[in-house]
């Protein structure tokens, strides 16, 4: 599953949270430290994708007569083009690598800006963030399914894309996060 823009402060959050649960790491200045210092390379490796995604969007709209004319399969043709670039622009498409990648460097920033303390090995702590990363992802779409699922049970309609109905959901969703303790 892809990370977003919008679930970042949640992994953050649910990587201070397990570091905090551990009982192997000491903060020294706090969970929020924590979970700002994680949000920020999380920030940063969606960043990377969406920079990456707009070029190949680019290259595609430059190209469309051709593809047209080629009866060629926009969606493989897209990815194609992103996992040529993707090296160019310090993307990991495999997700397994590329959460282990950012776990690496949450660990580093963590360390390097002296917000935790701990007497195991640094794979420990590493995969201690990959897990909190990749069990959020897999219980996003479950989460999700169950706000979508609240928001039909009201009796007035909620157009998604409009301000009532992104206020709704965020409201829903962070409600869905503290019942399941990942916020």
């Amino acid at each position: 599953m892809k990370m977003t823009l919008k679930t970042i402060p949640h992994i953050a959050n649910k990587v201070a949270i397990d570091l905090n649960k551990s009982g192997v790491v000491v903060m020294t200045k706090g969970l929020e430290l924590v979970a700002a210092e994680a949000e920020k390379v999380l920030h940063e490796s969606v960043k990377q994708e969406m920079a990456l995604e707009e070029k190949v969007n680019e290259i595609c709209d430059d190209n469309e007569d051709e593809i047209e004319y080629m009866l060629a399969d926009e969606r493989q043709l897209f990815y194609m083009i992103k996992k040529k670039l993707a090296p160019e622009f310090g993307v990991i498409l495999n997700y397994e690598e590329r959460f282990s990648d950012i776990a690496h460097k949450i660990l580093d920033e963590l360390y390097e800006e002296d917000l935790i303390h701990f007497d195991v090995s640094e794979n420990r702590i590493k995969n201690i963030i990959y897990s909190a990363i990749t069990s959020f992802m897999a219980d996003s779409s479950e989460i999700e399914d169950a706000v979508m699922d609240k928001i039909r049970s009201y009796k007035r309609r909620f157009i998604p894309g409009t301000d009532e109905f992104e206020i709704l959901h965020e409201k829903l969703y962070r409600e869905e996060l503290t019942k399941r303790g990942m916020e």
